[in-house]
């Protein structure tokens, strides 16, 4: 199992909405610059983002991004399905007839299940709490 730069950058773009909940919507090359990602590759996120509702966009003056939700309501699990699809540790685990017959196939089905109870168990709100006591550093 590996998450792609599209998953990354998905949870990254919509954790900078989250961490800056302004009125109104944002622009892309805000988000793009406050994260040092390429607004090209971006631009190339947001269509499976809109398209799930995960994201709300206004085109023309004042236009951008906003969230669609409170980042509370986001799990990093309904980002990631979004934006990689289903997530497995094993290929084709749980399709191929051969690995039924397989002794292990508990064992990949339980640590897929773990995994899967994990990232749906943590939201947008998470990691921004998280991001913010980060930086409190006290001696």
């Amino acid at each position: 199992m590996k998450i792609s730069t599209k998953g990354r950058y998905a949870l990254r773009l919509l954790t900078d909405l989250a961490q800056h909940p302004y009125k109104g919507f944002v622009p892309l090359k805000d988000i793009a610059q406050r994260q040092s990602l390429s607004k090209k590759y971006l631009e190339q996120i947001v269509p499976m983002l809109t398209k799930s509702k995960l994201l709300l966009t206004n085109r023309g003056y004042q236009g951008g991004y906003a969230l669609s939700k409170e980042p509370g309501q986001y799990t990093v699990g309904e980002i990631l399905k979004v934006s990689e699809g289903d997530i497995f540790p094993v290929e084709d685990a749980f399709d191929d007839e051969e690995m039924l017959k397989d002794p292990t196939l508990k064992m990949w089905q339980g640590l897929n299940k773990t995994i899967n109870d994990y990232l749906y168990s943590v939201t947008l709100q998470d990691i921004v709490d998280s991001a913010a006591t980060a930086d409190d550093y006290c001696i």
